[in-house]
């Protein structure tokens, strides 16, 4: 037909399109990444709540003890031991590190290794005596076990105890175990108001939320001082709880 001409605008215009989908190929990648980044951000503070009596685990099958940590004896004669929960919720997320080796023997109330967060540590001691039979190899690729899950995976190490019974009739075991964690918590503020006044100018905010209620996790923003405090005034001081009464031992 005269007058009419028939242009191909792929050829004409062809370096254009593929530079505008090169450009949407790459930025909408980005876009998501982007995205993925900021709700991993914001997800850790969605998690965390009040640390109260209702937000603790305490399994009633096992033994508590004041050092903060459990034992269980399996049907083969070896106990589990780990921390509880109430220390897990006190400190947050925490490693496990110095960890002693199979074959050594020790007793109870001594030291079995450190729990680590950044330069922050704690040193937790043994609720009962005997040879270590072997030390948990899963908290070494998956330290987050010992907060997520620390009466199951997330369980510190195996021993063969040499006194069993003498080393447990003390401890605290189904019902006495969740009113123990329940005095320990109340204990524990009364630490903090009399600790980070000490550092901090405002310690309400460090540790409390909207509404006055203690936050979960509250020695994870608080400095390396409280944490010396925490070891020597909190872990290692011997709490007696008889017939629903605790107090301060007085031998200590």
């Amino acid at each position: 037909m005269e007058g009419f001409s028939y242009n191909n605008i792929f050829e004409t215009k062809g370096i254009e399109y593929l530079a505008i989908i090169a450009f949407f190929a790459i930025l909408i990648p980005f876009w998501l990444l982007l995205n993925k980044q900021v709700k991993n951000k914001k997800q850790p503070q969605k998690s965390l709540g009040s640390l109260s009596p209702n937000s603790l685990q305490i399994p009633q099958g096992l033994f508590f003890s004041r050092f903060h940590t459990w034992t269980h004896l399996e049907r083969s004669g070896v106990a589990k031991v780990g921390l509880d929960d109430l220390l897990v919720h006190i400190t947050g997320e925490v490693k496990f590190s110095r960890i002693l080796d199979s074959g050594e023997r020790i007793k109870k109330g001594d030291f079995l290794g450190e729990i680590v967060q950044n330069d922050k540590r704690l040193k937790i001691y043994s609720p009962i005596s005997g040879e270590i039979v072997e030390a948990n190899s899963l908290l070494a690729k998956n330290p987050e076990l010992l907060n997520e899950d620390p009466y199951q995976k997330g369980w510190m190490y195996k021993i063969k105890p040499t006194s069993w019974v003498a080393d447990t009739q003390s401890y605290f075991l189904a019902e006495d175990a969740s009113f123990w964690a329940r005095q320990e918590l109340v204990r524990f503020k009364d630490f903090l108001a009399e600790s980070i006044v000490k550092y901090s100018s405002d310690p309400t905010s460090v540790v409390l939320q909207d509404g006055g209620e203690l936050r979960d996790q509250p020695l994870s923003e608080l400095s390396n001082e409280v944490w010396q405090d925490f070891q020597q005034e909190f872990m290692s001081k011997k709490v007696l709880c008889r017939r629903k009464k605790c107090f301060r031992n007085p031998e200590e």
